[in-house]
Order: C-alpha cells, then sequence, then structure tokens
C-alpha cells in the first residue's frame, strides 16, 4: 500500500509539473480552445502509452546506448519543438482561430510525446522505482501503465482546460497574443531544460 500512494503522488508530480506536454497542451487551450484541443490531448495520451511501453520494455535504453543516436534524437526533438511552439505563437486569437487555422492534431501529439525527453526520464523514474506486484513483472507493468493512463488523462485535462480559461478571461485580442508567445516561449524553455536531464 505504501508503494502505491508513492507511485500515486510521483505520478501526479511528475507528469502534471510543467514541461513540454503540459505547457504545449495548455497553450494549445488558449490557442484554439478546450473542445478543439482534445484530439491534441488523445495524441498527447497515445503518445505516452508508447513512451510507457519504449521505456518499460528497455528498447529506449538501448536506443539511447547507440553513441550516434544521440545527438539525432535531440535535433529532432528540438526542430519539433520548435516548430510547435511556432505554430502556438502564430496562432491567431481564439475567436478568429475556430474560422482559420487548424489546432494541433492526435498526430502532432504522439510525436510531441514521443520526442519529448520529460517524458522518457518520468516513466523510467515511475518504472524502476516501485513494485506495485511482486509476483510478475509483466503485471506490475501493466499495473503501472493503467494507473499512468488515469493519472495523465486526470493531469491532461486540467492543463487544457487551464489554458482554455486563461484565453477566456484575456478576450482581448492583444491579450491573446501575449498569452500564446509566453506558451511558446515557456515550450521552449521547457524543452532547454528537459534537454539539459
Amino acid at each position: 500500500m505504501e508503494d502505491l500512494i508513492g507511485f500515486l503522488v510521483a505520478g501526479f508530480v511528475l507528469t502534471g509539473s510543467p514541461g513540454p506536454n503540459t505547457l504545449s497542451l495548455a497553450a494549445t487551450g488558449a490557442a484554439f480552445g478546450a473542445r478543439r484541443g482534445l484530439g491534441y490531448m488523445t495524441g498527447l495520451l497515445l503518445g505516452m502509452v508508447l513512451v510507457m511501453g519504449l521505456t518499460a520494455s528497455g528498447v529506449i535504453a538501448i536506443v539511447l546506448a547507440v553513441p550516434a543516436l544521440g545527438p539525432v534524437v535531440t535535433a529532432a526533438a528540438a526542430a519539433y519543438f520548435l516548430y510547435l511552439a511556432w505554430r502556438i505563437a502564430n496562432a491567431p486569437p481564439l475567436s478568429e482561430a475556430r474560422q482559420t487555422k487548424p489546432a494541433p492534431s492526435a498526430g502532432d501529439g504522439i510525436v510531441l510525446s514521443l520526442l519529448n525527453p520529460k517524458a522518457y526520464a518520468a516513466m523510467a523514474a515511475m518504472f524502476t522505482g516501485f513494485v506495485l506486484f511482486a509476483g510478475s513483472s509483466i503485471v506490475d507493468a501493466f499495473i503501472k501503465a493503467g494507473l499512468l493512463l488515469v493519472i495523465l488523462t486526470l493531469v491532461n485535462t486540467v492543463w487544457l482546460a487551464g489554458g482554455a480559461l486563461l484565453t477566456r478571461v484575456l478576450r482581448e485580442p492583444r491579450l491573446n497574443r501575449i498569452v500564446n508567445v509566453a506558451f511558446a516561449a515557456l515550450l521552449i524553455l521547457s524543452v532547454v531544460l528537459a534537454l539539459s536531464i
């Protein structure tokens, strides 16, 4: 029971703290609204399921053990995050966004999760730091993945709704633009911090 409580607390802290996924989700909510951000949120969740699988199975450890792949993965992640930050910073005010620019898609969310270094670090800590079912490592991994999926869904919903709420409060187009640019800058900062881990 103690490991379960520790796992849940760590899960909320690691997945709920500001990082590329959460900040991009809040930015999507602010730029495009909560309803239009649901597809992106779904993609982030699906991507995190893939990250969990890659981490729990040890595949990511094998990939990162190849010295030449580290810089390639880092460059691809940085380029994608810059692209997403640019899209968020240049999103029109929410009232105009409904008619003009498409919100990030589920595919964008999957890619972002797969390229997010914080996601791998968090999942590695969650899968190696706790034992919830000592009888079988496979059952243990599935229990952890299920609990983490619930936690991620709750956390992501809060970040998406929070971003959308912020924009509803700041209806002035100039303030909307400031919020979008600020979220884009925070996204880039979170990536820099995640890559320096």
